[in-house]
């Protein structure tokens, strides 16, 4: 591997460089290299756009009759990517740039324009100030004026940028923070209490709906507590026994039909009937009695009759099953007799 590196050749001691023949090549030849488009340009013949930094395989020369300094200028021929028209620029050491030559447009050399435009204004003012000695003195108080506005507009900013350097922008977020967060808070306490006082409203609610149903429930309940309270008749004694006796019938109210009065001492005082003692333990009929047994009978009948006519009006009054069963057990009892 050491051989491979030697930079130092033998020469024979007869060795006469003079003697080696030369290949005589042309200056202006031209060789294929690989670059990229130093600059944005346009081709003139199709319009196509070739950007700043797109490699091309190039040829390339040394511009004859053309030195800067010393310093040889070369020429590069590239393709257009789109219609394949020959592109030329060359080097422009001057400068340190390169320059347009043929087949497209640069582009975007506006700062290159402007910096022209200032040397050729700085070469004119040379100029005029070596022929004339008036022009030096103007040109140095516009200098002076122009250096003490600069001055102003400086100080102004640096007032500027101390007066936004008092400002505590941390501060200010922070502050904006927290009255962010009890913004939140708040709204978030006024939906719990409003969610509470909806609570509270439905709570009363259903509380008052339960009264009402217990009050319901309660007043069916009295209603049908005591079934038979239907039964009840408060009649006085003495339209009984004129009923019984065959007299003026007692006059029943309305609503006395259907429940019957509200608050009667007996209850089914009018309905039950004793029942006599048998013929046994009955004492032993007087003469009077006997002589007129006839008679009694027929009081009995019709006592009976009169009874059973009192019977069914009440039985009309309040139709009940109760009144009616009591009527016929009396009545057996009486036919039995």
């Amino acid at each position: 591997m050491s051989e491979r590196k030697v930079l130092n050749k033998y020469y024979p001691p007869d060795f006469d460089p003079s003697k080696i023949p030369k290949l005589k090549l042309p200056k202006d030849r031209q060789y294929v290299v690989r670059l990229m488009a130093p600059f944005n340009m346009r081709c003139k013949t199709c319009g196509e756009y070739i950007y700043k930094g797109k490699k091309f395989n190039a040829r390339k020369e040394t511009v004859q009759n053309e030195l800067y300094m010393g310093l040889p200028i070369f020429r590069f021929y590239i393709k257009c990517t789109r219609c394949l028209a020959e592109i030329t620029f060359k080097t422009d050491p001057e400068n340190t740039d390169y320059a347009m030559e043929h087949g497209a447009t640069r582009n975007f050399q506006a700062e290159k324009l402007i910096e022209e435009e200032e040397k050729r204004i700085q070469q004119e003012r040379e100029e005029e100030e070596l022929n004339n000695p008036m022009k030096v003195l103007e040109n140095r108080t516009k200098d002076s004026k122009m250096e003490m506005e600069v001055l102003e507009n400086l100080q102004e900013l640096k007032e500027l940028n101390q007066r936004q350097a008092l400002v505590d922008f941390e501060g200010m977020i922070s502050q904006y923070r927290e009255m962010e967060k009890r913004e939140k808070e708040r709204e978030k306490e006024e939906d719990e209490q409003e969610t509470k006082e909806m609570l509270e409203r439905a709570l009363v609610k259903r509380l008052r709906d339960s009264d009402s149903e217990e009050e319901e429930e309660s007043s069916s309940k009295s209603s049908t507590d005591k079934p038979t309270d239907i039964l009840t008749t408060d009649k006085p004694t003495e339209m009984q026994g004129d009923t019984a006796g065959g007299g003026k019938r007692a006059r029943v109210e309305s609503w006395e039909r259907s429940v019957g009065t509200l608050g009667g001492g007996r209850a089914l005082g009018s309905l039950v009937v004793r029942k006599k003692p048998p013929a046994a333990a009955v004492n032993k009929p007087s003469p009077v009695a006997a002589a007129a047994p006839t008679s009694t009978r027929d009081s009995k009948a019709s006592t009976t009759d009169s009874t059973n006519a009192s019977k069914a009006v009440t039985t009309q009054n309040g139709s009940s099953s109760l009144s009616l069963l009591g009527a016929y057990s009396d009545s057996d009892s009486n036919d039995s007799e």
